[in-house]
């Protein structure tokens, strides 16, 4: 069973920003000693000192996860700093708006070497320290990673191979007899300075597609991947939507795109391709948890409430059953009815196990 938030250490990238900046400090404030690491030295060292005035331990440690080697000595530093590792979340990345044909091959690289080879360098570095904690592993995804969208050709691409990848890790950790946990968390649209901060052919500065969801619900989904068995955790139910809506048609989903995919991205806030991005250097400011879309944040996701509650409902469900299988049985009731909500109680607790241990 994985520690509670408080007894914990906890490595998260792209923690200068966003959901990982949000994170950080909500685990700080829970008890956890936290390594936050990004390229912006200055920023992260901000969020630290914070973090402390507030009575929390952290350390800064900055890092471009497109680099090996920072990676390695991020995970040695924490080691160093509090003796283990029990929580990596690989939460950095970056992007470009552009259709494919206009996007430099070497935007598309760079994005793919942050996105995908940053999480892979992360686990990589990782693994040995969460071998010895029975830790876990998180990785930040997207609802991009069970369906493409246009303008954002390689973020998806990069979302994409973090599935298909930990697919693979997660049954080789299986047939090997490991401990480590391997969530994958699947954010829908966030209103994260992300969006601020990429680089963009479109003329103007792209926004988030509806709905958009505080980060407040991405912190949510990673501290309870950081304390349970998940094996996928959705932010936001549009992504949900999107994601099923994938898997019954594509070809509606295309229609939808072809229509809503365009000028869904778009603001109308001029913005050139030679504005500040952080594509391949960070930029001055990483801008704090939020981007500019606060009025159109939604606070709370009936399906993200619901799936949280899903193993207690199945359990309580469960309950009630076997304890009506019993009265049954002692009243003589008849066997087929007995045996039916015996049934049901062995199934609906089985829902709940594999819920559990399915990460």
């Amino acid at each position: 069973m994985a520690k509670p938030i408080a007894e914990q250490v906890m490595v998260i990238t792209g923690a200068s920003s966003g959901i990982g900046l949000a994170t950080a400090q909500d685990a700080a404030r829970r008890g956890a000693k936290v390594v936050l690491a990004a390229r912006n030295a200055q920023d992260l060292e901000h969020a630290v000192q914070e973090i402390r005035r507030d009575g929390g331990e952290a350390i800064a440690v900055p890092t471009d996860v497109a680099e090996y080697e920072q990676v390695e000595q991020l995970a040695a530093r924490a080691v160093e700093a509090y003796g283990r590792i029990d929580t990596w979340i690989n939460n950095a990345a970056v992007s470009a708006y552009a259709e494919f044909t206009e996007l430099p091959l070497e935007d598309f690289r760079r994005i793919m070497d942050v996105n995908f080879m940053g999480q892979v360098y992360g686990a990589r570095a990782a693994l040995p320290h969460l071998e010895r904690s029975n830790g876990t592993l998180i990785c930040v995804g997207s609802t991009l990673s069970d369906r493409g969208i246009p303008l954002q050709g390689a973020y998806c691409a990069s979302k994409h191979a973090i599935k298909g990848w930990l697919d693979s890790l997660r049954t080789e950790l299986r047939r090997a007899g490991s401990n480590v946990v391997v969530t994958l968390v699947k954010p829908s649209s966030v209103n994260t300075p992300l969006f601020n901060k990429a680089k963009t052919h479109m003329g103007v500065m792209p926004q988030p597609i509806a709905p958009i969801y505080e980060p407040e619900l991405g912190v949510e989904a990673l501290l309870r991947a950081a304390t349970t068995r998940e094996r996928e955790l959705f932010v936001g139910g549009g992504g949900k939507v999107l994601s099923t809506a994938e898997r019954i048609s594509p070809k509606l989903v295309d229609i939808w795109e072809q229509r809503q995919g365009f000028e869904g991205q778009m603001t109308d806030w001029p913005k050139s391709k030679d504005a500040p991005h952080n594509l391949y250097h960070h930029v001055e400011h990483d801008g704090g948890v939020r981007g500019d879309f606060v009025a159109d944040e939604k606070h709370r996701s009936a399906y993200q409430s619901l799936e949280r509650n899903v193993r207690a409902a199945a359990l309580t469900a469960a309950a009630a059953l076997a304890a009506s299988a019993l009265v049954t049985r002692r009243m003589r009731g008849s066997g087929v009815l007995t045996a039916a909500l015996a049934c049901g109680a062995a199934a609906l607790t089985g829902k709940a196990v594999l819920t559990k241990f399915e990460g």
